[in-house]
């Protein structure tokens, strides 16, 4: 996606390597705290590797433009890769999280690590499907919520220990750091946000799309690249301030792919953000328009049918809410690729054509 393919398949297996090799390492000392403990970090382990690993990738990509370059250092490309697959944990860490919060227990159509721990307990019980208990389900949730904090904990020590200078090791966990408490109080917001805690307007759901989304999925892997390659501050500020465009433009797309995407190419349930009513950008503007009050009582109703999903999504696409929120996708793209051009004394060739693939990807983007 973000490279030409036999490029990306180089990357890929190097980053899954070291994934593996985080994940065997934890895995060879969980047997010693039991057989459930154990069986959790396998789960865990199996629905973490296959992935689309868009955040090391971009990282990685960006670190070999850049150590390219005169005064790049190559010779980091293994500690590289190390952070690489700790950007990669601390992301599972944080869908594991988001799953106890949104209650799923699928992810991209199948069971996700809280649905696999109720199917085990449903097998070890010789519990028919349909008859989870209250307790099998609260096992499960907890089970998730351990796991994503022991991810966190592993994503942390690779920065921490990884062999750089004390200045280069400081930078990254600032960064690691900034990361996770952004991440976080985006969660906050958009959980806020969902249950009316918070008064939902577009600016407020845009800013939290940039701390949900932008920080950690764009800016950490893109600024950390910098960081790894010796570049200057003047290179991590220039690529701090396109990874934050391009964060929202990605989230945007999530909200629009959700809602009128396709079901089977996304992964989602058509109607999840509908059903769950949750406030996206495209909800947040349809709140200024007239199809408001026809719109409110169907979102997140306790009796939420496919008709009443169809019935949102027609009615968005009549008010203007989707084409509102394409645009804006186009502005923040476009935005980015300006600040590219702008820093073009600041952003070598090599990385300004890998920031301009990835921004192809996006606007091909359809899950």
């Amino acid at each position: 996606m973000l490279e030409r393919r036999s490029e990306t398949d180089g990357v890929v297996r190097e980053i899954e390597l070291h994934l593996r090799d985080l994940l065997d390492a934890r895995s060879a000392s969980g047997a010693a705290y039991g057989p459930h403990f154990d069986r959790l970090w396998r789960l865990g382990s199996e629905c973490l590797l296959g992935g689309k690993l868009l955040r090391p990738r971009l990282l990685m990509g960006a670190f070999d433009a850049l150590a390219r370059e005169p005064g790049g250092d190559a010779a980091r490309r293994p500690a590289a890769l190390r952070i690489a697959a700790a950007v990669e944990l601390l992301h599972f860490s944080f869908l594991l999280h988001d799953d106890v919060i949104d209650e799923d227990l699928l992810r991209r159509g199948a069971p996700n690590v809280i649905g696999r721990v109720i199917d085990a307990s449903r097998a070890a019980s010789g519990v028919e499907a349909d008859d989870a208990s209250d307790r099998a389900l609260h096992w499960a949730r907890s089970s998730g919520i351990l796991l994503g904090d022991l991810m966190l904990s592993a994503a942390h020590q690779v920065f921490a220990r990884e062999a750089l200078s004390e200045a280069v090791r400081v930078r990254l966990l600032d960064l690691l750091d900034r990361t996770i408490t952004e991440s976080v109080a985006g969660e906050q917001y958009d959980v806020g946000l969902s249950d009316g805690v918070i008064p939902a307007d577009l600016d407020t759901v845009l800013d939290m799309s940039r701390l949900k989304t932008a920080t950690y999925t764009f800016e950490l892997p893109l600024r950390a690249s910098a960081v790894l390659a010796g570049s200057g501050s003047r290179v991590e500020q220039a690529l701090g301030e396109v990874a934050r465009h391009l964060g929202v433009a990605f989230q945007l797309q999530d909200d629009l792919l959700c809602a009128f995407g396709d079901s089977r190419e996304h992964g989602k349930d058509a109607f999840s953000d509908f059903r769950e009513g949750k406030e996206t950008a495209i909800i947040a503007y349809a709140r200024m328009t007239d199809a408001w009050p026809t719109l409110e009582p169907l979102l997140g109703a306790p009796d939420f049918t496919e008709e009443h999903g169809r019935a949102i999504r027609a009615a968005l696409v009549q008010c203007g809410a989707e084409g509102f929120i394409g645009s804006m996708v186009d502005d923040r793209i476009r935005a980015a690729v300006e600040i590219a051009s702008r820093e073009a004394t600041v952003i070598p060739g090599g990385l300004s054509r890998f920031l301009l693939r990835v921004v192809d990807s996006l606007e091909g983007r359809r899950a």
